[in-house]
């Protein structure tokens, strides 16, 4: 356990940045707030920054070129009012830009980068309705292009770049009991996907971290009484998983980043749906 958030909230996104973690969006007793905080390891403390120019859950981040992106999200539980909203924050001027929106609405989106380029992938829209959607921003031009979608239409899912591919790993086709295992890799030269090693344990409401060469996948949820505490890692050179420490608590609705030689993960809930949100900041280290 380290310094924990502020104030409890779930269904966070993380970005580490510069050596700092940043906390984003969030929803407290259901509402979507614009939220945003930063966490120093070196001194364990939290300071506040600039909010997001809207309040929204379910975030999809990433970062590019020396800033934090967000892309759509929520506006409140459950999973109502799905954005079109991008979002530039420069931790240098503690900034945010509002960007040309996305095609069409849809929350709980991954988002990873390639080769300075943003792939947001998956979510749903405003029907509740998860989908395929696969658009990529390039914030050199602020101009947004349409890429192969995700064979498997999916959110609440896990996507993380790594060595020039973007895996999509986890999600959940309708309610969090309808959960998948399925894990997709895309190829952007060849603008394809493939499959690989599933998931061991399927889960969503996942949060996820590269770290020591692995895809980490922790958490999720399973209604009415269950939350996952796996911590499964992936190994893209072999295509193998590998059971690692669990967290001390089974938790969804959070996220995570790596920072130096350790991986942290923030915020939540400790029970299924919205219940039992969570301030806790816990660190993993692999000796």
């Amino acid at each position: 356990m380290k310094a924990p958030l502020p104030a409890p909230r779930a269904e966070v996104a993380a970005a580490a940045f510069d050596g700092k973690l940043h906390a984003l969006g969030g929803s407290v007793s259901g509402t979507a707030g614009p939220y945003h905080d930063e966490y120093d390891p070196a001194t364990d403390s939290w300071r506040a920054r600039a909010p997001l120019p809207e309040g929204r859950d379910h975030l999809g981040v990433a970062v590019a070129a020396g800033k934090i992106y967000a892309f759509g999200g929520f506006v409140g539980s459950v999973h109502k009012g799905a954005g079109t909203g991008a979002f530039e924050y420069d931790p240098k001027a503690d900034t945010w830009r509002v960007l040309p929106p996305m095609k069409g609405p849809r929350g709980s989106v991954g988002a990873a980068t390639v080769d300075g380029k943003i792939h947001v992938i998956g979510g749903r829209g405003l029907d509740g309705v998860v989908v395929a959607t696969h658009e990529v921003f390039d914030p050199q031009s602020d101009q947004w292009s349409e890429a192969a979608p995700l064979p498997t239409p999916r959110d609440h899912l896990v996507v993380i770049a790594v060595d020039g591919k973007i895996h999509a790993i986890g999600g959940r086709f309708k309610g969090p009991v309808d959960r998948t295992g399925l894990h997709e890799v895309y190829d952007p030269a060849t603008d394809k996907w493939t499959s690989a090693a599933p998931l061991p344990t399927p889960r969503s409401g996942l949060a996820g971290a590269y770290y020591h060469g692995m895809i980490l996948v922790l958490g999720g949820e399973l209604p009415p009484d269950h939350t996952f505490p796996e911590n499964e890692g992936y190994d893209p050179k072999t295509d193998r998983w590998t059971a690692l420490a669990p967290m001390p608590h089974g938790r969804h609705g959070f996220g995570g980043g790596t920072i130096g030689d350790n991986a942290y993960f923030v915020g939540g809930s400790l029970e299924p749906g919205g219940g039992g949100i969570t301030d806790q900041l816990i660190m993993f280290h692999l000796p």
